[in-house]
């Protein structure tokens, strides 16, 4: 549960929002942008670029440059990666992740279908070497790191691992403290929630419904969760990515840095991966005095959560 929007306003950012990289092959012709293109550097630190610039591609297009040995990726893989990006204009290093976190990738449905085709079958390890045609507009999207609007822009990426997320909770039931709300399993895990006719608590509440074995969550991870919330005073569902419209998806929220409400980050780190957690969340550490009226929340509503912890990164 955000706190506020995400701004997508970074160059690899702006490529995961539209899904501008195409299929590996690339039409007849367009994989020869690349060939003029030497990237070097061990394939576990940071690669560089050398060409005869500018480079220009008709099309998009991807290469593997460098074949791993591990795991081979799939649908619904997260990946681990590190990336660089360059202006195939000037050859100019406009991002980069080395030296800092991989960044992650989900093959998953709604996640860039293109991405998805261009690295489904490729192995950890991997570094894969494309290009992003003008025709694409990631140049035009992007165009407040400098890039023109006829600009080719060039991406390294290493394959640093795979996980995949669990589908839901799973380990050991907990029994609810009494007075709270209950909650009830579907078959395939969705929750439903019953809040009691009484008083909501007037400090935070998380309490595991289902202890999981998992990684304990800390602070500055992205977790993989799905979850519902409910407004105590009417049980009312506000949101719940198991919902018909949201496909029961899977969705990450970076916990633990401000990214979230207050409930969320305190809430939620300290538990482990595999947990359905019981949040209870008063306004104060919700959505405060404003409330969300998008969502119907007012500023004095408590807000229920049931979140199943699939996974962190």
């Amino acid at each position: 549960m955000r706190r506020r929007p995400v701004l997508l306003t970074t160059v690899l950012a702006v490529v995961l929002a539209t899904g501008l990289l195409g299929a590996t092959a690339g039409p007849a012709g367009a994989a020869a942008a690349l060939d003029g293109v030497t990237v070097t550097g061990d394939a576990t630190g940071k690669p560089a670029l050398t060409a005869s610039w500018p480079v220009r591609a008709s099309a998009s297009v991807a290469e593997v440059r460098t074949k791993g040995t591990g795991a081979k990726t799939a649908k619904g893989d997260r990946l681990s990666v590190d990336y660089l990006v360059v202006n195939g204009r000037t050859g100019e290093e406009l991002e980069t992740s080395y030296g800092t976190t991989p960044v992650r990738l989900d093959l998953a449905k709604g996640t860039t279908p293109a991405l998805v085709d261009a690295l489904t079958g490729t192995t950890v390890g991997s570094r894969v070497l494309v290009a992003v045609a003008p025709e694409d507009g990631l140049a035009r999207n992007a165009a407040s790191v400098g890039l023109r609007k006829d600009d080719t822009v060039l991406f390294v990426i290493d394959v640093r691992g795979i996980s995949t997320p669990l589908e839901r909770a799973t380990g050991t039931a907990v029994a609810p403290p009494a007075g709270f709300p209950t909650v009830t399993l579907a078959k395939n895990g969705a929750p439903t929630v019953t809040v009691p006719k009484t008083a909501a608590p007037t400090g935070l509440v998380a309490v595991p419904l289902i202890e999981g074995t998992g990684p304990v969550v800390q602070a500055g991870q992205t977790i993989d969760a799905r979850y519902t919330g409910v407004i105590w005073d009417t049980g009312k569902v506000f949101d719940s990515t198991w919902a018909k419209k949201n496909r029961g998806r899977v969705v990450a929220f970076e916990i633990g840095t401000g990214s979230v409400i207050d409930g969320w980050d305190q809430g939620l780190v300290g538990q482990k991966v595999g947990s359905q957690v019981l949040l209870v969340i008063p306004p104060a550490l919700g959505y405060g005095p404003g409330g969300q009226p998008a969502s119907g929340i007012e500023g004095t509503d408590t807000l229920v959560f049931v979140v199943d912890v699939l996974g962190v990164s």
